[in-house]
């Protein structure tokens, strides 16, 4: 992606998420997608997708299990 394309998607999802501290990063070795960061803690991917003139973005967020709180408890 260019650094252009990545700041316009980087002020949107700021935008969106209101969180100032997200952040959009260049892939080393990859032209497709870029990172997403809030801080320093990497959070997801972003993939460029073109098909017939028209550009779209992915975005892909992965959470695992060992990261959720435990599943609450329901009382009778």
């Amino acid at each position: 992606m260019e650094n252009t394309e990545i700041l316009r998607l980087q002020e949107y999802l700021r935008g969106l998420f209101k969180l100032p501290e997200l952040s959009v990063r260049r892939r080393e070795f990859k032209d497709d997608s870029a990172e997403v960061y809030i801080g320093e803690e990497f959070i997801a991917v972003l993939f460029r997708n073109e098909e017939e003139g028209e550009v779209s973005y992915a975005f892909e967020m992965a959470i695992l299990d060992i990261d959720l709180p435990a599943a609450p408890t329901l009382s009778e």
